[in-house]
């Protein structure tokens, strides 16, 4: 079999003019392309990606990490960063962390090992200090949904603050004041940033933050069930319940009609983040749109500009969340 070394020799280039030639670099002549292109020609050589690691000290792999595989939340994030550097000729490799710091560290330490050319990390355990020390080494790292003001320039992220704000100020204009909260859990900055955010609402309109009305769930269809069950053994009225995440909103929604309330008349659910099956809850689920498909691509251009050099992309590195309406908040003002 061909190597880029025998193509090199055949051709009377060097190995970095062949490996512009197999990444389209425009500082070939078309003179010089020609040659490379007839070498390989006539030795049968098809480029793979280990040579083009060996000519370029690029591998044209980009490492993922983020917390979990399952659900659609990842699922729509994976699929934004793929798209946009499947087009640009860039491959991904994915692992995970599941929001546990030596587990996130160790898949942090597997992409280096595998020569990628850069990391988009969704890493919620370990600590700013960590990343930040983390990018002093050649492996640059990306950050999604996650805002480490040091690394302001690597980081995608979402105003969760004001997402949980809109979200409790959505149920307040519709006229409830007996507002129970499902968080998730609170060493996740997205999950403590919407709590604030809840909290500011409340504050707005007079209403006091009541800690029987409060639930620390896991962002899993789990912690809406359990939450609810907790909540409604308070011995506390409440009309409305506001859910951290979509996922913890549909958990409370099956308990809530297992246990005979009525949706939304006697009891109105608001999620956040606008997963797929949102739109297809019954009823369908009042949410916060977290465009996490959108951040996704935003962080692979953001790679691709600062690693490769791609020229003329326009960079939005904070994302602002909007309410999304549909039939799960019932209107009391009536």
């Amino acid at each position: 079999m061909a190597t880029i070394y025998e193509v090199s020799k055949l051709a009377g280039v060097s190995l970095a003019t062949v490996s512009r030639v197999m990444n389209n670099n425009a500082r070939v002549s078309d003179k010089t392309k020609q040659k490379v292109l007839d070498a390989m020609a006539e030795l049968g050589y098809r480029p793979n990606s280990i040579a083009r690691s060996l000519a370029s000290s690029r591998s044209d792999s980009i490492g993922i990490l983020v917390s979990e595989l399952h659900g659609p939340f990842f699922g729509q994030m994976m699929a934004g960063i793929e798209s946009e550097l499947r087009a640009a000729g860039k491959h991904v490799i994915i692992t995970t962390g599941h929001s546990e710091e030596d587990k996130e560290k160790d898949g942090i330490e597997f992409l280096i090992s595998r020569n990628c050319d850069a990391i988009i990390a969704h890493v919620e355990a370990v600590s700013d200090e960590y990343l930040i020390e983390l990018n002093e080494g050649k492996t640059p790292v990306y950050l999604m949904s996650r805002f480490v003001e040091e690394l302001s320039e690597k980081c995608i992220s979402l105003d969760n603050e004001l997402g949980g704000y809109l979200a409790t100020k959505a149920i307040i204009d519709n006229g409830h004041q007996k507002i129970a909260y499902i968080a998730g859990p609170q060493f996740k900055a997205d999950a403590s940033n919407r709590l604030l955010g809840h909290k500011r609402a409340l504050k707005e309109s007079n209403i006091e933050f009541n800690e029987d009305l409060f639930f620390i769930g896991d962002f899993k269809e789990t912690g809406g069930s359990d939450g609810l069950r907790y909540l409604t053994k308070q011995n506390e009225q409440f009309t409305a319940l506001v859910c951290a995440n979509d996922e913890m909103a549909s958990g409370a929604m099956k308990y809530a009609r297992e246990h005979g309330f009525r949706l939304p008349e006697g009891l109105s659910i608001i999620g956040f983040d606008n997963v797929i099956f949102a739109n297809y809850l019954y009823p369908t689920l009042t949410t916060i749109d977290n465009p996490v498909n959108s951040m996704g691509h935003m962080a692979a251009k953001l790679v691709l500009k600062d690693v490769y050099q791609k020229k003329k992309l326009e960079i939005e590195r904070v994302f602002e969340p909007t309410l999304i309406n549909r039939h799960s908040v019932a209107n009391h003002n009536n």
